[in-house]
């Protein structure tokens, strides 16, 4: 390898070790993130850190990119080869759940509430729209299958909008699908979010995977997916 290839992988790998850093600080100080406790902990001058991280923020948007990427991944893998509408729907919405449980700090970073002072760059949101853009695509198939009915039309600028959205996946998928999309995207992030930070404590205490999922079949029922799907 040459000399240069060895410097890269030696900086990918310093890189990689400082993000791990920093996730185990958001387990103790939330998105509060100093690169000069970074720093101590990887044992190195805080100086250093700044030559691979050159502020708090962009190792926070390091941060925040890989937890989307992450949690898309999961739900992706999850709905691979999973037939039937409201299965793959399910599919995405327990394998986020199981991502969050697994790393919930993460998930506060991305899903809860907003970094003070923190303004997230464009790069963030390809990552941010992949769990959205896969319930998209799970309606999208099952309304060009003919399992999915689309509810009355929208109207008003919420309509316009839509409308805008729509155009991305294909001229024949009607915005009142896009919209109850991305209302079925909100039913998941708040069911995850209810039970992460203890809104179902003292009521929902033992089954919560069977709340999630009586949370997605309402959701499915909004979207309107058909019995064949």
């Amino acid at each position: 390898m040459s000399a240069a290839g060895v410097r890269a992988r030696v900086r990918a790998e310093m890189t990689e070790e400082i993000k791990t850093v920093a996730r185990r600080h958001l387990a103790t100080d939330g998105a509060n993130l100093s690169l000069r406790a970074v720093a101590r902990d990887l044992g190195m001058a805080s100086s250093a850190v700044y030559r691979y991280f050159a502020s708090r923020d962009e190792l926070l948007t390091a941060l925040i990119i890989d937890a989307y990427d992450s949690v898309g991944a999961a739900a992706e893998r999850a709905v691979d080869g999973v037939p039937g509408d409201v299965d793959r729907l399910l599919a995405a919405a327990f394998a986020v759940r199981e991502w969050a449980l697994a790393a919930p700090h993460q998930w506060a970073l991305i899903y809860g509430s907003p970094v003070p002072g923190y303004q997230a760059p464009l790069d963030t949101i390809g990552p941010a729209t992949r769990v959205m853009l896969l319930i998209a695509s799970i309606v999208q198939d099952a309304y060009r299958a003919g399992t999915v009915t689309a509810g009355p039309p929208i109207t008003g600028r919420y309509a316009e909008e839509l409308a805008a959205v729509a155009e991305q996946f294909g001229s024949d998928i009607p915005p009142q699908l896009v919209g109850a999309a991305l209302a079925a995207f909100i039913h998941l992030c708040g069911a995850v979010n209810a039970e992460l930070f203890g809104q179902l404590n003292n009521s929902i205490d033992d089954d919560r995977r069977g709340y999630l999922e009586f949370q997605m079949r309402g959701a499915a029922r909004l979207i309107g997916f058909t019995a064949r799907g």
